[in-house]
């Protein structure tokens, strides 16, 4: 302290310059403190220095979307639901599995490894070594497991956001990208927009992503058991009018399963995305789609519903126009080929890697498959509209994430009803929905 503060000044002015300087040494003090517990506590990055803004700066919060999110990711429950989903994790470990020639000495990064299975596939497979991200607590297990099977000369777990990692042991691209990132509508979280800055730094020309394409399908549905349960019932509740409270849910997109009878159009594509082109910015999107009644007699639609396709190459190219996805019924063995009896590894014959041999292993989240654990999403109408066999829905469908959360989505969808041909379409109306 110098001698002009140890005099304790009267005039103000002098004195709110000296108390300015001691709030500003203070302030660096505790800066200084936070550096050093961090460093300490091996928790770089966890302890960030605020800003110091001067007498007269407001603090401005940075807004945080990820907290809660890769919190929610360190908890067992959910790693259980999403491994149990013999759709999707027998057709990833299918793909890998099944295609040695691709694996075979590879470099494989894969995006949010949650628990490492998909990286002890790629092991299994063949693959030289594998790079295993995650920013969520479940790393510490993933790295725990890895250990558990043996294979910590081939997987390395890292624990970080993939934009902020360096890949280990100097290694400055990887061949293939494997990484299971859908969200509810597909676009839900937001964490494709990770697994491209993954792309885009990491994978070298001619590399592979897996999946290579996802199309995000759409159709008209008959949802009349889910308005039940989630709206209807509000109506006569012991005898009393709540239906209150089911008036906001037609501004929610509702994350649930309907049966393959429901769908009254065939389902088309609103988005198609390739892996392996796609941009950040290419997924805010509108797309206009035209539904066509396939009813047998005059029914009510009272919702749309959007699921998505997924597809994987070993070239890492789009799929032939035309090629149908793989729906999975029940009763039907999907994992006998995987998993032979006995524990023992499956076969796996040589390969060519010409385009001829790049036969599409797919899944279909929609209603005409064995449910997965992303179900299909609704988008219930306030007034249900009337169709029959041959009308036609038209309009365009808005997506985009939200301002208030960057994982969540925003959709509008605008439409119109043609009964017949000849007929002049409805009025357009405009519906909007939140998915979180």
């Amino acid at each position: 302290m110098t001698d002009e503060e140890d005099e304790a000044p009267t005039d103000p002015a002098r004195r709110i310059k000296t108390l300015e300087r001691k709030l500003a040494l203070a302030k660096q003090n505790f800066v200084d403190y936070r550096a050093l517990v961090s460093k300490k506590l091996g928790l770089a990055g966890s302890l960030d220095s605020p800003s110091q803004p001067g007498p007269s700066q407001t603090i401005a919060l940075e807004r945080d979307d990820d907290t809660h999110y890769f919190k929610s990711y360190g908890e067992n429950d959910i790693h259980a639901v999403m491994i149990q989903d013999k759709v999707r994790t027998s057709t990833y470990a299918k793909f890998i599995l099944t295609n040695p020639a691709l694996f075979r000495d590879a470099v494989v990064l894969d995006v949010g490894c949650g628990t490492g299975i998909l990286s002890l596939f790629a092991a299994r497979s063949g693959a030289k070594r594998v790079i295993a991200v995650d920013a969520s607590d479940i790393a510490e297990r993933a790295a725990r497991i890895v250990k558990a099977n043996g294979v910590e000369d081939i997987i390395t777990v890292v624990r970080g956001k993939v934009e902020e990692i360096t890949l280990p042991d100097d290694i400055k691209q990887v061949d293939i990208i494997i990484s299971e990132w859908m969200g509810y509508a597909l676009l839900y979280e937001s964490m494709l927009d990770s697994v491209l800055h993954a792309r885009d730094r990491f994978l070298r020309p001619g590399g592979v992503m897996a999946p290579s394409q996802c199309k995000m399908m759409f159709s008209l549905c008959d949802s009349t058991e889910i308005f039940k349960e989630r709206i209807g019932f509000w109506d006569d509740v012991y005898g009393f009018d709540l239906s209150v409270m089911g008036e906001d849910l037609y501004d929610e997109a509702i994350v649930d399963v309907v049966g393959p009878n429901t769908l009254l159009s065939e389902p088309v594509s609103i988005k198609d995305l390739l892996l392996g082109e796609i941009t950040p910015r290419q997924l805010d999107f509108s797309s206009s789609f035209t539904l066509v009644s396939t009813a047998e007699r005059r029914t009510k639609v009272n919702s749309f519903i959007l699921y998505f396709d997924t597809f994987f190459t070993i070239t890492g190219h789009p799929v032939p126009s035309g090629t149908n996805v793989t729906f999975v019924k029940e009763g039907d063995v999907v994992v006998a080929e995987i998993w032979p009896a006995g524990g023992k590894r499956a076969s796996q014959r040589r390969q060519s890697m010409g385009a001829d041999r790049d036969t599409p292993i797919s899944f279909s989240t929609g209603p005409q498959s064995v449910p997965t654990h992303w179900k299909q999403t609704l988008f219930l109408l306030r007034e249900p509209i009337s169709v029959a066999e041959g009308s036609t829905v038209h309009g365009t469908f808005h997506c985009r994430k939200s301002e208030d959360n960057s994982r969540e989505l925003d959709v509008e969808i605008h439409f119109s009803v043609k009964q017949d041909p000849e007929d002049p379409a409805s009025e357009t109306v405009v519906q909007m929905y939140k998915v979180r």
